[in-house]
């Protein structure tokens, strides 16, 4: 399986912090947010890893990670050229991926759960995808999921009354069919191809299975708020050596 971490974006949200890098180099305690995705990527067993970002910034990121020898990885670098969506950014990968399975990551996202037992279950699976999600108190700001025993039946991207209580992290893993899917694609009212809607192609077919994570999970890249939490959070869990 391939691994591919999303890192573009302008995130006007985190100005001015971000008005002169990319938000996935700004620090999380000791170290930079890109570091985590890759991390995960590493004890998910994953080993050849494609980062994709912005051209901006694009250099920093291959002089910070390298050739990705440091977390055990091979890196590759893509750059989506323009703010098209997570989606659009994911059908970038496809000459990277290939005919295989791929775990795509959001760079911001912040994870304690160790996805290798998810993957190995993925891997031996024949088609579908797997979303990840967590239980939030105010799931209306997130893509709420709706179940039907294990079964994903629904994905409501912020809607005002959501139906649970479980939203979407920005963990996927997708079969060889997520490029075709893509193509099928159309631009929301922001003009992005939004990766809910992809995953709510698998969720139509009947293909789409979400897993629960376990342990600490942060959006950090959302706000300042979120950033600061994200921060003193991955300090404390750093003293106690748990990421």
């Amino acid at each position: 399986m391939k691994g591919v971490v999303l890192a573009g974006g302008k995130a006007t949200r985190l100005r001015p912090l971000t008005k002169v890098t990319n938000k996935h180099l700004l620090p999380i305690y000791d170290r930079p947010l890109i570091y985590y995705p890759l991390q995960a990527m590493s004890r998910a067993g994953i080993r050849d890893v494609l980062v994709i970002t912005n051209p901006e910034h694009a250099g920093h990121f291959i002089q910070l990670l390298g050739s990705g020898s440091e977390f055990g990885l091979k890196i590759a670098y893509e750059l989506q050229e323009e703010a098209g969506g997570l989606a659009q950014a994911v059908g970038l990968a496809e000459s990277f991926v290939g005919h295989d399975k791929v775990l795509v990551l959001l760079g911001d996202n912040i994870f304690t759960h160790d996805l290798r037992p998810a993957v190995e279950r993925f891997a031996a699976e024949q088609r579908g995808s797997v979303i990840f999600g967590v239980t939030m108190e105010h799931p209306e700001h997130y893509g709420v999921i709706e179940m039907d025993g294990e079964r994903v039946i629904g994905i409501e991207e912020k809607p005002t009354n959501p139906r649970s209580n479980l939203i979407q992290t920005g963990i996927y893993m997708y079969d060889e069919e997520v490029w075709s899917h893509l193509q099928g694609l159309t631009p929301s009212a922001r003009g992005e191809l939004e990766i809910t809607d992809l995953n709510n192609i698998y969720v139509q077919q009947g293909t789409m299975r979400c897993e629960q994570l376990d342990g600490y999970w942060i959006d950090a890249g959302t706000s300042h708020e979120e950033l600061l939490a994200a921060n003193i959070a991955v300090a404390e869990l750093r003293r106690r050596e748990q990421i």
